[in-house]
């Protein structure tokens, strides 16, 4: 039997084509589904401002200044790759993140698997200027300036005592109740910043047979403190969630807020006694 021989240039060709053929399948295989997964890139475009992944030592600060336990409902507007919702969840919370990019999602669910903590950490593909965070407990965010006054109406109709953290951003004339800043393991955007929910008290209230009548700034109370006949310029005035504290002529009041009523506590030189107001003007 003759070898069957075959010029140099034919095989050259045949080496060429069959090697084509090898990257075009590869290619077809690619399209197919096997691509690379996705990886976040900071800086990224979203829809309302870039991508920048919090530093991990300041998810950790902001769920600190939180209180963060298992007891809370956490969520994070604008999650990302979903690490403060996963890092709210290894602290037994119960955790979700909402974000309009869906890529980030499937990210998010997937890191979230890989931590074991899926019962608890949960990503929705949403806006958050149209998603329902009502049942909060903590409300984690790091976005821009403009877009926390945006929430602020929502977050000031939340209940009392809802924690609100950013991470560096603040919201205008509504003051933190605590500030943070770490120090070691960030290199930008390394404070986070606590509000509280306030309860709403401005008005008249019955108080005895005197009156306390309340101003209100946000969580910041003035006003006047009315007994026997004596009107009293109230001093130190805050609302923390639903409780409140100030003081009239020496006397340090604290009590917290249930409906309508007002019950406390009076201290005065050593002495202690309960004090109860009603609403009667908003």
């Amino acid at each position: 039997m003759k070898a069957l021989r075959i010029p140099g240039h034919f095989l050259l060709a045949f080496c060429m084509l069959a090697t084509a053929g090898a990257l075009l399948q590869g290619q077809q295989g690619q399209q197919a589904g096997q691509t690379e997964p996705f990886q976040p890139t900071r800086g990224q475009a979203g829809k309302d401002v870039v991508w920048v992944p919090t530093d991990q030592a300041v998810v950790n600060k902001m769920l600190d200044l939180a209180k963060v336990t298992p007891k809370d409902y956490v969520i994070d507007l604008g999650s990302g790759d979903g690490r403060i919702v996963i890092a709210a969840a290894r602290r037994g919370a119960r955790a979700l993140g909402i974000e309009f990019n869906p890529d980030m999602v499937k990210l998010s669910k997937a890191n979230a698997a890989k931590e074991g903590v899926s019962n608890r950490a949960t990503f929705m593909k949403a806006d958050l200027f149209k998603a329902d965070f009502s049942k909060a407990t903590v409300i984690t965010m790091f976005l821009l300036p403009d877009l926390n006054l945006r929430l602020r109406p929502t977050l000031l109709e939340m209940k009392p005592g809802t924690r609100v953290v950013s991470d560096s951003f603040d919201m205008g004339d509504w003051v933190p109740d605590e500030t943070a800043t770490v120090q070691d393991g960030c290199s930008t955007y390394c404070t986070a910043l606590l509000w509280i929910v306030p309860a709403k008290v401005a008005g008249k209230w019955q108080l005895g047979g005197g009156e306390l009548a309340l101003t209100q700034q946000f969580q910041v109370l003035s006003g006047t403190l009315t007994l026997n006949g004596n009107k009293t310029q109230i001093a130190d005035a805050k609302m923390t969630g639903d409780q409140i504290a100030f003081t009239a002529g020496g006397t340090v009041y604290t009590g917290r807020l249930t409906g309508n009523v007002i019950k406390g506590t009076a201290d005065s030189g050593g002495s202690t006694l309960p004090w109860t107001a009603t609403r009667n003007e908003k």
